[in-house]
């Protein structure tokens, strides 16, 4: 008995290869080795039970790292897939193994038309199963409804099940037959003998359009599609901390699909109202005071409005310009809900550009004080220098 090759060989991948590395490259081997396309192919049909082997183990987390520690003999038999009941055709199996839909016309084994599903519809068992659309809608909040959380009741126009055939198509389920040309499964099967040996080849089928069935008696209402338009109102509930463009998804809101189809989303772009007063930094928020040059130099109480309020913040004796004030957890709660930001309260002090006479008389005798002479500390320099580098 010959021995067997490594798996990771097999597939033509590395040891620390993805899921999808590992399925990219075993959906490549399907293709290349399946007995649809090489039929009274004995080593094609060896090399496809191979790599069917390899992939069933290196797709098994348990199995995978049972046979990276141990190799061959930590599977103990548990290694490869059952083909005593035949292979199947090819679009079975690649559509068991990674979904999607096979209709149109790659070579001769399955009219292979790729992997994944799109947005409007996708194979399932030979019939279509459509995908509604995605809606998406923009809505402005406030800082102030940030900071919160709100509630929206949006306006939408979306396709909806039709209410005289209730998403049928048709009237009556009388007048919904089998298609006489697919027998329901939305494909039709070819196979062609050749000099080659025999392909078959699978097409979406033309009389159904793939859906597997015929309406004979389409519904007037929703002229077969068994969907109509429909105004509704929807609410969302906006979780506080939101940023302007995120977008919010509500799973299953958007257009209705037909033939009881996938729903689309609904998906909530945020647009942030720009504050008169109030800068937003992440989930901090910052606000300039601008004080006046008594209350600089004797201190004062002024107000600070807040989003949930004003508060009064005391500013000391001797405050620079640009001094800043931390207001703590006076910011924006993160959407996740761990934490708020805080209010930063940036103080500049005002400089009148016109004086009367008597001001004149009072700078002059404050310019003569000791006091009022520029002799700034060693925190006061620091405080300078933290405020150039920011600048």
């Amino acid at each position: 008995m010959a021995e067997k090759r490594d798996y990771y060989e097999v597939l033509g991948v590395s040891r620390n290869a993805t899921d999808e590395e590992i399925k990219k490259a075993y959906r490549k081997k399907a293709i290349q080795y399946h007995p649809d396309k090489n039929p009274g192919n004995k080593e094609a049909e060896e090399k496809f039970k191979e790599a069917a082997e390899a992939y069933d183990v290196l797709s098994n987390k348990d199995k995978r790292a049972k046979y990276d520690q141990f190799g061959h003999a930590g599977l103990d038999g548990q290694a490869g897939p059952d083909f005593s009941g035949g292979f199947g055709n090819l679009n079975d199996i690649l559509r068991d193994l990674f979904g999607g839909g096979f209709g149109g016309g790659f070579g001769g084994f399955g009219g292979f038309s790729g992997f994944g599903s799109d947005d409007s519809q996708r194979q399932q068992g030979g019939q279509r199963v459509y995908k509604g659309r995605d809606i998406r809608v923009r809505v402005q909040l406030t800082l102030e409804e940030i900071a919160k959380g709100a509630e929206k009741d949006i306006q939408i126009e979306r396709n909806v099940p039709c209410p005289d055939c209730n998403g049928k198509g048709a009237k009556s389920s009388s007048d919904i037959r089998t298609c006489p040309s697919c027998k329901g499964t939305g494909q039709i099967k070819r196979v062609v003998n050749s000099f080659f040996g025999q392909t078959v080849t699978y097409s979406t089928c033309q009389q159904c359009n793939g859906e597997g069935k015929i309406v004979t008696n389409p519904c007037h209402t929703c002229a077969g599609t068994g969907l109509v338009r429909k105004k509704e109102t929807v609410r969302v509930r906006i979780p506080a901390g939101v940023e302007d463009g995120m977008q919010l998804t509500m799973r299953g809101q958007g257009h209705c699909a037909k033939n009881n189809g996938i729903n689309g989303d609904l998906l909530i772009v945020i647009n942030e109202i720009e504050h008169p007063e109030i800068k937003r930094d992440g989930n901090n928020l910052v606000y300039t005071k601008i004080i006046s040059v008594p209350e600089a130099v004797m201190g004062a109480t002024v107000e600070i409005p807040c989003l949930d309020g004003k508060y009064s913040v005391k500013v000391e004796p001797g405050t620079q310009s640009g001094s800043v004030i931390r207001l703590k957890g006076k910011g924006l709660p993160t959407v996740n809900g761990y934490g708020t930001g805080d209010m930063y309260v940036k103080l500049v002090v005002w400089i009148p550009k016109k004086l009367s006479r008597e001001d004149k008389e009072l700078m002059g005798r404050l310019a003569s004080s000791e006091n009022f002479k520029p002799n700034p500390t060693k925190e006061d320099r620091n405080f300078f220098d933290r405020l150039r580098d920011m600048f």
